[in-house]
This record gives structure tokens, C-alpha cells and sequence, in this order.
């Protein structure tokens, strides 16, 4: 009788072992093709299995960046493919939507180092002095109709959420917190924009790519500037 409850319980670990590693192979297959597939997007602009590559991003984010490391690749790659995945995924819902129904999320790393904004429940409260691209993108922003938001945490974006009606948001952060937060308004039709330098205090981006995601038409490049803190004189005589 012992022998044969040994027996049970020895075959019952020999299957548990088996379906452990096959699932472990399943894993590390999946993560294999996450990667190969995410590498294409972001060198061919081709995107293949989208919701393959969503669900991986959602499922395994953080055991996607340590293979992604382990494998050589730097870990920051899982949160550009998320951004370009999700990107390309919600890129004709998110044209469909009037610029009133629509929000521009703005880090407070782009501004000037000698801003004057105040800080108040929904995020910083722009002086418009136009010494920074916020300025800038703000004034152009809420002249389309869109909802304009300065905000130094994701916790400030919960409580726009929370009371904010829109069906549509672009945002601009650095990969990794532009990527979960399009995780966290999967329920929106959203645009990510990555900085171009990450910091706290004068980050960059692309203004272009910006004002292009926002549906303003741009004409051939004047040389614009990429950023915000040091430069921004030239670009606000720019009309658009």
C-alpha cells in the first residue's frame, strides 16, 4: 500500500517536472519571437503578430527585460517595441478622433530650468513665458482643442484619468515610462512620443514628430529644434 502511494506521488512530481519544463521551453520561445518580431518593427517598420507581441509586452513585461538582457540585448528594446506596437495598433482609431476628445501629456523634464509653473492637482500650471518647447506645444495644443497636461509622475496621469473625459492621448515620456503607461490606458487610442534624452531636468524631443502626431501639416523642415530648454527662440517665430 505504502509502495503504491510512493509510486503515486513519485509519478505525480515526474509529470509535474515535465509540464514545468515544457512550459518554461513555451516561455523562452515566446519571448525568442517577441524579440526577433519587435527587432523587425523597429529596423523595417513591418509589424507582424501585433497581439502576440501586446500579449507578451502585458503578460511577462518584466521577465521579457531580463531575457532581453540575458540573450545581450538591452532591456530598454521591450519598452521601444511596446511603444511602436501600440503606436502602429491604435494609429487609425486614433485619427478618427476630434482634437477635442483628445489630450497631450506633457513630462515636466522638458521645461525651463527657471520655470515659473506652479504645481496644482491636475499637474503644473504653465505661465506661458515661452521659454520652453511646453509653451510652445501647449499654446498649439489647446488651439486645435486638445486638453493640455504638464505632469511630474504617473500618478498625476491616474487622477487626470480619473477626471478627464477623452477618448484619445499622446503622450511624451521616456521609453519605459511612455511604454507602461499606453499599458495602463489600453482602454484609449494612444500615441507615444519617447524623449530624446531622458533626465530629470533638460530632456529633449522631437518637436516635429509632436506636432505631426497632433495633425498639425508641417512643411519641409526648417531646422526645427529637437528639445526644449536652450534653443527655443528661433522655433517660436515658426508658424505653423
Amino acid at each position: 500500500m505504502l509502495q503504491c502511494v510512493y509510486m503515486t506521488i513519485s509519478e505525480f512530481y515526474q509529470i509535474f517536472g515535465q509540464i514545468v519544463l515544457i512550459l518554461g521551453i513555451l516561455i523562452l520561445s515566446l519571448l525568442s519571437m517577441t524579440l526577433i518580431l519587435g527587432r523587425i518593427l523597429i529596423k523595417d517598420d513591418r509589424l507582424i503578430f501585433p497581439k502576440l507581441l501586446l500579449f507578451t509586452m502585458d503578460v511577462f513585461y518584466g521577465i521579457f527585460k531580463k531575457f532581453s538582457e540575458n540573450v545581450g540585448v538591452d532591456g530598454k528594446i521591450v519598452d521601444q517595441i511596446g511603444v511602436e506596437v501600440r503606436n502602429k495598433v491604435n494609429e487609425k482609431l486614433f485619427w478618427k478622433v476630434d482634437p477635442q476628445d483628445k489630450i497631450l501629456v506633457l513630462p515636466h523634464c522638458l521645461r525651463h530650468t527657471e520655470c515659473e509653473a506652479t504645481l496644482e492637482a491636475s499637474g503644473l500650471v504653465c505661465k506661458d513665458c515661452h521659454r520652453c518647447v511646453i509653451g510652445v506645444l501647449k499654446d498649439k495644443g489647446e488651439s486645435m482643442g486638445y486638453h493640455v497636461f504638464i505632469i511630474p509622475g504617473s500618478t498625476f496621469l491616474k487622477k487626470i484619468v480619473e477626471k478627464n473625459k477623452f477618448k484619445a492621448v499622446i503622450g511624451v515620456a521616456c521609453y519605459q515610462d511612455l511604454n507602461l503607461a499606453m499599458m495602463k490606458l489600453s482602454n484609449f487610442s494612444c500615441q507615444g512620443v519617447p524623449l530624446l534624452q531622458d533626465g530629470c531636468m533638460n530632456t529633449k524631443v522631437d518637436t516635429r514628430v509632436v506636432l505631426e502626431k497632433m495633425g498639425v501639416e508641417l512643411g519641409k523642415p526648417k531646422k526645427l529644434p529637437e528639445s526644449n530648454s536652450c534653443s527655443q527662440e528661433s522655433f517660436r517665430r515658426e508658424s505653423f
